[in-house]
């Protein structure tokens, strides 16, 4: 450990250790020290830790509601309680050292842009930076992130691309996915090569920033609705990778008509058919719905109704609702009795939906640029930035 500066303690004196008072930057701890310190305040001050999210922090006054979300130092205030919120804004300034920046508009690189039709959330800034730190803000732009019936897999090819650079560039596509649902199948599927990347990996990365050069500015659009119904759609394709032939899976969730969900990702096991891929995909969208479910109760909003999984594949839907154990479902036991004690208790419904309405299916599989579009459209994610 290296002393301080304006420390005169000498190296010819044996005796002498140096005590840590605080913890600062740079050390394992010190976030986590933050975070207790940063907790225990805003508990003192009368405020309740989310259980659903430990960096939520709330607070009610009869109808009002006061919310705190913070990551790491950067803090957001929101709620109905406008004194609330100005008591809160003095007693952290007394607290800590910290500055109010006025009405959020720049947030973790997220930029917050205000209509008459709702909120858009963008990150338009960061995706000119990526083009302009990899020299593509002026290349041919295309049309989807990635092509269709790609044939991306390990060792496709022995040409290797520089390592640390694709971990680089996937790791910021990974962030931008954050609020651009639209590349989050192609993110997927790229950063499944990082350990080992080859030239056409590379290339199915510069197919993503040519994908982003045609509509940088395109983000989420939240606009304000009577109900807070939640529904979801999951989806999954069968055996779609070469390389272990497991199937991916993703679903989007919808809060009053709002996307604020979604994920692509490649299942941990071989899948035997295309139902028990659905199946197990399924799975991962019942359990977000219930966070969001959960998340909504603590802010007290509990959904009325049960919350609609929308699916395209009947013989996942009859499994679930199906008592009988079968000997071709006793590999998916444990996700059956989960997903079936949640529709006995009328928390959630599984409605069938016709493979063409079916919104997940972007985050499954490559598709031809007419689906693509189709699906950013009833998705929600448009272009504030766009000439009309």
């Amino acid at each position: 450990m290296d002393l301080p500066p304006g420390c005169n303690f000498t190296r010819d004196k044996g005796n002498q250790v140096c005590k840590l008072k605080k913890s600062l930057y740079g050390l394992k701890q010190s976030p986590r020290a933050w975070f207790g310190r940063f907790t225990k305040s805003m508990k003192f001050f009368g405020y309740t830790q989310s259980n659903a999210d430990h960096t939520l922090f709330l607070k009610r006054d009869g109808k009002k509601l006061t919310a705190l979300i913070v990551y790491v130092d950067d803090i957001v205030v929101t709620g109905n309680d406008t004194g609330e919120q100005l008591k809160l804004q003095k007693y952290l300034s007394q607290e800590f050292e910290m500055k109010d920046l006025g009405d959020l508009k720049y947030f973790l690189g997220i930029e917050v842009a205000r209509s008459a039709n709702g909120i858009c959330l963008s990150q338009r800034k960061y995706v000119l930076d990526l083009l302009a730190e990899t020299g593509l803000l002026g290349c041919k732009p295309a049309d989807t992130p990635i092509e269709m019936n790609h044939k991306l897999c390990e060792g496709m090819d022995q040409e290797p691309t520089n390592k640390e650079q694709y971990q680089r560039l996937v790791g910021r596509l990974i962030y931008l996915a954050h609020t651009r649902p639209d590349i989050a199948y192609a993110v997927s599927v790229v950063s499944q090569f990082m350990h080992s990347p080859s030239v056409s990996h590379r290339n199915a990365v510069d197919r993503i920033l040519r994908y982003l050069k045609s509509a940088p500015g395109k983000g989420l659009m939240f606009s304000k609705n009577r109900d807070l119904e939640v529904v979801g759609y999951t989806d999954a394709d069968w055996a779609g990778s070469i390389t272990d032939r497991r199937s991916t899976s993703g679903y989007f969730t919808f809060v009053g008509g709002n996307l604020v969900t979604w994920r692509s990702k490649k299942q941990n096991v071989v899948s035997r058919s295309s139902a028990e891929a659905e199946y197990r995909g399924m799975a991962h969208g019942v359990c977000e719905l219930l966070w969001i479910r959960r998340l909504l109760t603590e802010l007290g909003f509990k959904p009325g109704k049960p919350m609609e999984l929308h699916c395209d594949n009947k013989s996942a839907i009859d499994i679930a609702h199906n008592p009988v154990q079968h000997d071709r479902t006793k590999h998916v036991e444990v996700d059956r009795h989960f997903i079936k004690e949640k529709i006995e208790k009328k928390i959630i419904r599984l409605p069938f939906v016709k493979s063409e309405d079916q919104l997940a299916d972007i985050l499954t599989k490559a598709v031809c640029s007419r689906v693509f579009y189709d699906s950013l459209t009833k998705l929600g994610i448009g272009d504030v930035y766009a000439p009309t």
